[in-house]
């Protein structure tokens, strides 16, 4: 089975578990899950919070919780070199969810989540890809939640070069 394969029948099992009130993010994964989370550098929590809002809103998909979870695994593997990072981003160091960054309110907060995300940072009571950040995505052009991930990893750390890319995709929108 490939390591997408496994991601999917895992996320399956704890959805599962999850719609029957038996799954705890801490407990609930056997070794060899355990295992295999790490292996791809991924947190327990990370893919709970992905399975409780798909079950509870109906959204992120496990398509996309997929898609996120390799933009992380690419990293992991090609820029970690599978070392994973001992810092934690908390709730506490976020910028406000009212902070602008050329003229867009919560691109901060965003832009310092998914740079976390990418780098297996986020304190596990935070989460990338919630509904805050959702909203923010589709408000903008509809980007898909990894493909931000994935644009923010190649700004190289420029925040111009990701906020030139939104202003590109809100030009093409409807008026």
């Amino acid at each position: 089975m490939t390591w997408d394969d496994r991601f999917s029948t895992l996320f399956e099992r704890v959805a599962d578990a999850y719609r029957k009130g038996i799954f705890d993010h801490e407990t609930g994964y056997s070794a060899d899950e355990i295992s295999f989370l790490e292996s791809i550098g991924y947190k327990k929590r990370e893919l709970f919070d992905f399975v409780e809002d798909f079950v509870d809103e109906g959204e992120p998909s496990p398509g996309t919780a997929l898609l996120v979870a390799a933009v992380r695994r690419d990293y992991f593997l090609v820029e970690q070199k599978g070392e994973v990072s001992g810092k934690a981003v908390t709730r506490d160091e976020l910028p406000s969810f009212g902070e602008e960054l050329d003229g867009m309110p919560y691109l901060p907060r965003i832009l310092v989540k998914a740079r976390a995300k990418i780098a297996g940072e986020l304190d596990p009571g935070v989460m990338y890809g919630c509904g805050g950040d959702r909203n923010f995505l589709a408000k903008n052009g509809g980007i898909h939640p990894a493909d931000f991930l994935r644009r923010v990893w190649a700004s190289g750390g420029d925040d111009s070069k990701v906020v030139g890319w939104i202003r590109s995709i809100q030009t093409t929108l409807p008026q």
